[in-house]
């Protein structure tokens, strides 16, 4: 089965807009890579300040592979000059699980 990484971020308040426009100017990003299943961006609803980026791949290879090339180039930002801009979260931590149960939608 898959496996599935989410990103922890803690975004403060001020910088949640920002965060939120960056995942939108770079979507597609990874869904044409070779191994991606899914991604969501989750925002906080209940009085914290954790956003999680939920994706899912079919190896853990397939993910590394991604990191390695794609992602380093998704992760960088920058402009032109090569000046990156200034980090919307103030912590992230990357959580690692494997699936080894899931259930979709009932098919009537």
């Amino acid at each position: 089965m898959s496996i599935v990484k989410i990103n922890v971020l803690t975004v403060p308040e001020e910088q949640r807009e920002t965060l939120e426009q960056r995942f939108a100017a770079r979507a597609g990003a990874v869904e044409s890579s070779d191994g991606f299943e899914w991604f969501e961006l989750l925002r906080p609803v209940e009085g914290t300040d954790t956003y999680l980026v939920y994706t899912r791949w079919r190896t853990e290879e397939d993910f590394q592979r991604w990191m390695a090339g794609r992602g380093r180039a998704a992760h960088g930002g920058g402009d032109a000059q090569g000046d990156r801009p200034r980090p919307a979260a103030t912590d992230a931590t990357l959580w690692s699980f494997e699936v080894v149960q899931q259930t979709g939608p009932r098919q009537d």
